[in-house]
């Protein structure tokens, strides 16, 4: 990782800055775009562990699991541009969250139904 951040840092200290022909600042600014998709797929992989872990031994209306979830499909929906699976995901932590709503403990409550909401409340703007 260390490694991204220090191309950053050139491209856009150096390369970007001082490039004269229109070539070579498409060329870098390309590079700098190529780096972020790389690093958002890095983050989606990180995330995907997290969220198969959380599925697994994490109870569906657990707080963590849900603000996994809605992290994870506010990313398919905005940075991967695939509304379907960030409603489809949301769409299933949140029923499977409502369905054992009845476990919820009084100290994650308040957490876990807050973030119920706003799960519902983006798909109800995303459909």
């Amino acid at each position: 990782m260390t490694s991204f951040f220090l191309l950053k840092s050139l491209l856009e200290k150096f390369l970007i800055p001082n490039a004269s022909q229109a070539e070579s600042k498409v060329f870098y600014l390309k590079m700098k775009g190529d780096y972020y998709r790389y690093l958002a797929e890095v983050a989606a992989g990180d995330d995907k562990k997290a969220f198969e872990i959380s599925k697994k031994e994490m109870q569906p209306t657990h707080p963590i699991r849900l603000g996994l979830a809605l992290n994870f499909s506010v990313f398919y929906y905005e940075i991967l541009n695939s509304p379907e699976k960030a409603c489809s995901l949301a769409k299933t932590a949140f029923d499977e969250a409502i369905a054992e709503l009845d476990t919820l403990s009084e100290e994650s409550y308040k957490d876990s139904t807050l973030i119920m909401q706003l799960l519902r409340d983006n798909l109800t703007v995303s459909t």
